[in-house]
């Protein structure tokens, strides 16, 4: 059985207007293995004739970007062609690969009329043999994401398996991700977690697992084991994940991550003269 062994608040990183926080990377926690980046942003609710999110077209290489939409909406287009609106419940998986241009907005109703907004997204590192890999990207609403109730706690499935069944999306890496709610009182049971990265984030509520508690907004480092169980002490949603260990050096800086520093000066170099493409704004 895995049990905590710390837990690390996520820290205030307003981006404008745009509330944020960052459990990782943070102070003494680089990186959860296999998972490199964590923003939370939100909850807020905009008002009406707002200037919506601020992430306009910029590049990404060598890992790919998995973004969760609890409230509000949120447009992508990018270089390779995606584009989308995902709206609340929904998710966007982009393998960035050998590089992308993408754009992350609020869609121009939403601009409008404001509205609540509170949206995750996590970033999964990627082997040196899979980092120059075709962009990939893959939006989808929240009826798409299966969901498998267990008492008070509810799956919603995105990649791997759970209860016998499947979620969507392909990993390219057989990364298991999800996010659950749990009513007060429940617990939510996963297995077959031994020599896996885990990674278990309270985004909304407090949990606690093996009798320590991982309050809201925190993220628990975890013992070894083969099985975790998560109990909640009042409604929660967490964001859970596990995967397998990428034993390569980790060279990030800004939007790249790669093996050394001779790549990302060579993914600089490759975005500078115009490799990736562009990507437009969505308008809709």
């Amino acid at each position: 059985m895995r049990t905590v062994t710390a837990i690390h608040p996520a820290f205030r990183d307003d981006i404008g207007d745009l509330v944020t926080r960052r459990p990782l990377p943070g102070p003494g926690l680089p990186n959860v293995g296999a998972f490199l980046f964590l923003n939370h942003h939100g909850p807020q609710t905009y008002p009406p004739g707002n200037r919506g999110l601020p992430f306009g077209p910029h590049p990404h290489r060598g890992f790919e970007t998995v973004t969760f939409i609890l409230e509000g909406e949120l447009a992508h287009t990018d270089s390779a062609g995606g584009e989308s609106i995902i709206r609340a419940g929904g998710i966007q998986w982009m393998t960035a690969g050998s590089g992308i241009v993408h754009a992350e907005v609020s869609p121009a109703a939403f601009k409008r009329d404001g509205g609540p907004m509170e949206i995750l997204q996590l970033w999964l590192n990627l082997p040196a043999r899979l980092k120059m890999s075709p962009p990939r990207y893959v939006g989808l609403q929240a009826g798409a994401l299966p969901v498998v109730r267990e008492g008070g706690a509810a799956v919603h499935l995105v990649s791997g398996a759970f209860g016998g069944i499947e979620g969507p999306v392909e990993s390219l890496t057989g990364t298991f991700l999800c996010f659950a709610t749990l009513e007060a009182g429940a617990s939510l049971s996963f297995e077959g977690l031994a020599g896996r990265d885990v990674f278990l984030y309270a985004a909304r509520g407090s949990v606690a697992v093996g009798g320590r508690d991982v309050p809201e907004w925190h993220l628990a480092s975890l013992g070894d084991g083969d099985t975790l169980t998560i109990e909640a002490q009042g409604p929660a949603l967490i964001l859970f994940g596990h995967a397998a260990p990428i034993r390569e050096p980790i060279v990030a800086h800004g939007p790249f991550v790669m093996n050394s520093a001779d790549e990302i000066r060579q993914a600089y170099a490759d975005y500078q003269a115009g490799r990736f493409g562009t990507a437009e704004i969505v308008a809709g």
